[in-house]
């Protein structure tokens, strides 16, 4: 029978039970369901006829409460499910409970809001290694300065939970200021072959060689760090063997780019590992740390080899004349191209500039460049061959003062002469603030004759780094829940997050972090948790972190306005001149035609120390006071010039004769 008919038997049999005797709960039902007499008599004969054979008080009782109890069992089992149903709906609805883990920190203490000394740090529990040990090269604000390198007292502090060194690449900006951090703590470095051997050619020049811990490996490697696994994924750039990294930590896995392009042919080695980015992205990428250079640059980067079309096509053109072409040293993906062009055109290839003939040497070593034997010259040996069977490979793109390049522009070089027979190509392009240099260089050698090609005319150089499309496309891969742009000034980074916000990561979930701030995630959230020593450390020759701002605040001084130095000798009893004072000056002005200036200046001089002596002011410090702020303020009122004045003061026992 029917769930409906069960519910009209239901009914009907509740209308005849009155006759019998009911349960409490049944008469209070019977009392609200009282019809006359009457009606209950014009019942329905057929629903009653099935209860006539009961005869028995009992079991008449047991037929009303069959149909009541097998109602309540249909209910409930009909219930039962919409009950589950909800709650199923009201516990899908519940926001799962997520799971936090040990927390991992990020900090970068080079790299961020600037261009060079990379140096990013990760931390979990009691482990800790630094991704790349870059340098950067000194702004024109630090004179005299010959490289800026990150500050590792953070990582001195904890070096007994340093476990190694990981390196993306053999740029300078990322493995430069190794040497000067080995000095301080001695861990295992890990990287890829080429990267490796242009470390050991740095280590070599600092003696350090013997003692370090170099350790190769491959592209989908990994590398035990404590709690953390490095995995190395290969990437290309303008350098061979460049890699990312997938760091497996027990909060998820962090990503880490690296420099990086998209290059379908490359010159050498396998194009970027995007299967196994995107692998990464659909078992989940906690975090993704990607470069931002060419944050602002729409599109693709264009494919080394459409430089090689390039250079193809000035090599016929430069056909009768010396090919000299000037690039970075460590790119060596563009040498090859030049080399193959020789070779094509019969030429020898000879080197100028010792940062580059150290790479090309350890290149070809490894078997990273290609020649034939013999095909490579000394540059002592160039004017023993006519013109048109020459290429010279030179360092100076970015227009250095010192560089190979600027001095064959300046003829100071000693084995190149430029001539009007030179075709030069200038394969860079210049770096934000070396315009000036450049542009210099390329007048000076258009003037002794030289033709002179630059990327700006011919397009004789690309990028390594990604541009809009190809960061979008490492996002959209990875799909990672939190984003932090590296590489790069804060425009730079800026730019970079927007691109993530299009891509659909949260605005909330995206950090721009400054150097020295320290990211925490344990998995569920990402906050900045404090910040560590950061910030540059100068090195000046053999002196690192000697020159601080006091000492490049004298520097400038000294260059812009020269010195003035007062040397006088007094007794040291009565405070009597016996001696002087003589001037002698640098860089302010020439005192042969400036006699009465320098005459005047020792004669003040002369007063201001006899008033001490009257005032019997014997401490030479607020002697030497006096005479800087008297000078000081002479000079300037003659000259409007603000020299430095060092006064030097001797104290004698007795008169002079």
């Amino acid at each position: 029978m029917g769930l409906l008919t069960n519910n009209k038997l239901l009914t009907e049999t509740e209308n005849i039970a009155p006759k019998k005797k009911e349960r409490p709960a049944e008469q209070a039902q019977s009392a609200r369901q009282e019809k006359p007499a009457a009606e209950k008599q014009k019942n329905d004969k057929k629903y009653r006829a099935r209860f006539t054979p009961v005869k028995k008080k009992e079991n008449s009782q047991k037929a009303v409460l069959k149909p009541v109890q097998e109602r309540t069992e249909r209910n409930d089992r009909t219930e039962r499910p919409r009950r589950e149903n909800r709650e199923n709906q009201r516990s899908s609805q519940r926001k799962p409970r997520e799971v936090r883990y040990a927390p991992v920190k990020f900090t970068a203490l080079g790299g961020l809001n600037e261009i060079g000394k990379n140096l990013y740090v990760y931390e979990c529990c009691n482990d800790m290694f630094i991704v790349d040990c870059g340098l950067a090269f000194p702004d024109e604000d630090m004179p005299g300065v010959d490289l800026v390198v990150p500050d590792f007292t953070y990582l001195e502090k904890n070096r007994d939970r340093f476990r190694g060194i990981v390196l993306t690449h053999g740029h300078e900006d990322h493995i430069g200021a190794l040497p000067y951090l080995l000095k301080k703590i001695n861990v295992p470095i890990y990287g890829t072959r080429l990267t490796l051997g242009l470390v050991e050619g740095k280590l070599k020049e600092h003696n350090l060689l013997s003692q370090a811990s170099l350790n190769v490996v491959e592209p989908r490697q990994n590398v035990r760090m404590g709690c953390m696994s490095v995995e190395f994924i290969r990437v290309n750039h303008s350098i061979p063997d460049a890699c990312a990294l997938a760091i497996h930590t027990p909060a998820g896995v962090i990503v880490h780019t690296g420099d990086f392009k998209v290059d379908y042919t490359p010159i050498e080695g396998g194009i970027i590992d995007l299967a196994r980015f995107g692998e990464l992205g659909n078992r989940g990428v906690l975090a993704l740390m990607s470069e931002s250079t060419n944050a602002e640059r729409p599109g693709y980067t264009k494919s080394e080899r459409s430089v090689g079309e390039s250079f193809k096509n000035l090599f016929n053109s430069a056909e009768g004349k010396r090919i000299i072409i000037a690039t970075f040293s460590s790119n060596i993906h563009r040498i090859q191209q030049i080399i193959d062009q020789a070779v094509i055109h019969d030429r020898k290839v000879a080197v100028s500039g010792r940062s580059m003939t150290n790479v090309i040497a350890k290149a070809v070593e490894l078997n990273y460049i290609k020649m034939p034997e013999g095909m490579l010259i000394d540059i002592e040996d160039v004017n023993k061959y006519p013109p048109e069977k020459l290429v010279i490979c030179t360092t100076g793109s970015q227009g250095e003062p010192l560089s190979a390049l600027s001095r064959m522009s300046s003829g100071d070089h000693r084995q190149v002469t430029i001539t009007p027979m030179d075709f030069i190509i200038i394969s860079a392009n210049p770096i934000p603030g070396n315009e000036k240099l450049v542009t210099k260089v390329v007048n000076d050698l258009m003037k002794q004759g030289a033709d002179v090609i630059y990327e700006s005319m011919y397009e004789v150089h690309v990028s390594g780094h990604a541009c809009q499309d190809e960061l979008k496309m490492m996002i959209s891969l990875t799909k990672p829940k939190f984003f932090i742009p590296i590489h790069g000034e804060y425009k730079h980074l800026k730019k970079h997050s927007k691109l993530a916000i299009g891509m659909g990561i949260p605005e909330d979930n995206i950090f721009i972090a400054d150097l020295g701030q320290v990211l925490e995630t344990d998995g569920v959230d990402m906050k900045f948790t404090g910040t560590v020593p950061s910030g540059r450390v100068m090195v000046d020759g053999y002196g690192v972190g000697d020159v601080g701002s006091v000492v490049l605040r004298d520097r400038k001084h000294l260059a812009e306005d020269g010195v003035m130095i007062i040397v006088a000798t007094i007794d040291r009893e009565s405070g009597n001149v016996l001696a002087g004072p003589d001037i002698v000056s640098r860089g302010f002005v020439y005192v042969r035609e400036s006699e009465q200036l320098i005459d005047e200046a020792k004669q003040l001089m002369k007063q201001v120390m006899e008033n001490c002596r009257d005032r019997n002011i014997r401490e030479w410090g607020n002697i030497k006071s006096a005479m800087r702020d008297a000078l000081s303020d002479y000079i300037y009122s003659k000259t409007k010039r603000s020299p430095m004045i060092l006064p030097i003061i001797m104290e004698v026992q007795g008169k002079a004769d």
